[in-house]
């Protein structure tokens, strides 16, 4: 099993170059790619040392599986090049995610929709695949009408610079060399992630609206986010109300999320447990809590909703993607 990781030297890369180890992924040649000047230097994958090739070098290995996390123009030139020599690509950047002719994918939610066609495949974004995982099963029981999300997300989404720039304002008193952001993050909240469009909402907001439909199949249910940067690392936190077309009980919910694969309910009031970015740090599941009626009008939910957005949210998503064409006999190989 020949296995690219395009952009394996960034942060997303890099994670997903450990989840396909710490899962074991069959991987017999490893070819990872960044950029041309990052070629011919090494990285380390389960105790051996790889050196980073150039694109054209990876797709003339024409490896069986391509994860792509190089950003969305680099995606756009250079994935069909993989998928023309037969490799699988299953991408993290936003190029493909709402493109008619491929599928976005949440195994846990929708990956029945992969065919062996698929050449290649698109990863979510990070916010919206915690959010579909905790929201699948629920509407399936009782049919979800109406989302308003709020998020609170770490800045490792953004990547290494911003993390170098909380990091650097930590250390002095606010300054930074390196930004990321027009402001200072460090005790600081940023209620804009991505950039403004004509509607007032930002991209990031109007992907989670977007991605969400295509991933649940349902273009029915209304959604709106708000999307906020906020200086921790670990994870990103989301404040979900769901108004349903059918009442639920409490206890029931809980029981279905529970019951539900990849989502760990933390939910314990009288011992002030609930799911926070520093407990989901490193770990593959989406953690739910604080999960209440919302008394100020029927059949509506409130729950906090917690994920490692470079784990789940990106790389053991991408990895999950390509566990379940394997085993699953998708695509052969």
């Amino acid at each position: 099993m020949k296995v690219a990781v395009v952009g394996a030297t960034g942060l997303v890369g890099t994670k997903m170059l450990q989840v396909l180890a710490e899962r074991n992924f069959p991987v017999t040649e490893l070819i990872p790619v960044a950029s041309e000047r990052s070629v011919g230097k090494e990285i380390e994958f389960k105790g051996k040392k790889y050196k980073v090739h150039s694109m054209l070098d990876a797709i003339a290995a024409k490896p069986q599986i391509a994860l792509f996390s190089a950003g969305g123009s680099t995606s756009l030139e250079w994935a069909p090049k993989f998928a023309e020599v037969g490799t699988v690509v299953i991408d993290n950047s936003s190029a493909w995610r709402m493109d008619p002719t491929k599928k976005l994918v949440v195994p846990e939610v929708n990956a029945k929709v992969l065919t062996a066609n698929d050449k290649i495949i698109a990863n979510p974004n990070c916010s919206t695949i915690q959010m579909v995982v905790a929201l699948q099963p629920l509407h399936k029981a009782y049919k979800i009408k109406r989302v308003v999300v709020s998020t609170y997300q770490s800045v490792t989404g953004t990547g290494v610079k911003a993390v170098n720039q909380l990091m650097n304002e930590r250390k002095n008193n606010g300054k930074s060399d390196e930004m990321a952001y027009k402001y200072q993050i460090d005790l600081n909240v940023i209620p804009q992630i991505d950039v403004f469009l004509d509607n007032g909402y930002t991209k990031e907001e109007m992907k989670m609206v977007n991605e969400t439909k295509k991933i649940m199949g349902d273009d029915a249910i209304r959604l709106t986010a708000t999307t906020v940067r906020i200086p921790v690392m670990g994870g990103h936190s989301e404040s979900v109300n769901i108004e349903f077309e059918n009442d639920f009980d409490v206890n029931e919910v809980m029981n279905l999320l529970r019951n539900t694969k990849g989502i760990v309910v933390e939910d314990d009031l009288k011992n002030q447990i609930y799911p926070m970015p520093m407990n989901a740090h490193e770990k593959d599941e989406v953690f739910v809590g604080r999960i209440r009626r919302d008394e100020s009008q029927p059949k509506t939910l409130n729950m906090w909703i917690v994920a490692d957005n470079l784990r789940k949210g990106a790389a053991t998503n991408a990895v999950q993607i390509a566990e379940y064409l394997m085993a699953n006999e998708v695509i052969t190989f």
